[in-house]
């Protein structure tokens, strides 16, 4: 088993660019990731990483011996999950990445319910905005907004998501609340916008009476963090279009206020990813069955409610 832990700690090291990095995902000192990546570079008389002060590069042996090593972890999961098929007694560790919103409000609410009824499964949840790889961030699986690029993974659709556009009152007050897309492209609006490094330019696409459109919003203020760009409407800063679970309770109190509604936003798809092997994996179609259950009633809920 010794040998088979300094193969998983290799490729933690080697997706996360780091022996810290990895010592805190598999939850050991650095100084034991260290010793499991020398007692494997002993073992294989061989450089796995090219170390300096400042950073950590995999070596060209480090690199074949990194796909080589993923596919005998492949290889004992598989044989794993068979195991535990038949003793219905699922265990071990689960990597999921969900967006902030959806994952901080959703998913991981749902997480302590979901470990007490399987006490030998760790969850370790990973929230972000950006866009993750599922292969090269060795996550089991995805949940996100919106449409897969990567079309050889499988796609469980959870839900159509309603959105609204919308703003302050203070803002409304400085600014006027617009009637419809056209206003949002007047010049005389701040669209606080959701992007990433590499945009180039940023739309929304609302529903008109001729039918979907896109509209070149603009706007001074962009994060990549959803979370950011709803604090900046609450504070009057501009308009903001959310799935309206993010912010339900801001539009049940007034805080914020529903804009354009002539061409409201197009729902988005709100779904899981994740590659064929984790589908097979116990732990993962256990979590997805759990979490979707869940999260659909209360989307359904929250659209029914606003």
């Amino acid at each position: 088993m010794s040998y088979l832990n300094n193969i998983r700690t290799f490729v933690r090291v080697y997706e996360l660019g780091g022996m810290s990095a990895a010592g805190r995902d598999l939850r050991i000192s650095p100084a034991v990731t260290s010793s499991r990546i020398s007692q494997l570079e002993d073992h294989l008389s061989v450089r796995l990483f090219q170390r300096t002060t400042r950073s950590l590069t995999p070596t060209e042996q480090g690199k074949a011996f990194y796909v080589g090593a993923c596919k005998i972890l492949d290889s004992v999961e598989s044989a794993e999950a068979q195991v535990v098929n038949m003793t219905e007694n699922p265990k071990g560790s689960l990597y999921v990445a969900a967006p902030l919103g959806l994952g901080r409000r959703l998913i991981a609410p749902l997480v302590p319910g979901f470990l007490e009824q399987y006490p030998e499964i760790n969850v370790r949840l990973r929230l972000s905005d950006r866009k993750v790889d599922l292969t090269t961030e060795g996550l089991d699986l995805s949940f996100f907004l919106g449409q897969p690029e990567d079309s050889t993974l499988r796609i469980r659709k959870i839900a159509d998501v309603p959105r609204v556009l919308c703003a302050s009152p203070a803002y409304i007050a400085a600014r006027g609340a617009p009637v419809s897309g056209d206003d949002l492209i007047s010049g005389r609006h701040e669209c606080l916008s959701l992007r990433f490094p590499g945009a180039t330019e940023f739309q929304w696409r609302l529903i008109t009476k001729s039918g979907p459109k896109k509209f070149s919003v603009k706007g001074r203020y962009e994060s990549d963090d959803g979370d950011v760009l709803t604090d900046w409407a609450l504070t009057g800063n501009g308009i903001v279009m959310k799935p309206i679970f993010e912010i339900a309770e801001h539009l049940k109190t007034g805080r914020l206020v529903a804009v354009a509604t002539k061409t409201p936003p197009e729902p988005i798809q709100m779904a899981c990813l994740y590659t064929h092997r984790k589908g097979q994996d116990p732990k993962t179609r256990l979590f997805m069955e759990f979490v979707i259950d869940r999260i659909s009633k209360a989307v359904r809920d929250t659209s029914v409610k606003t």
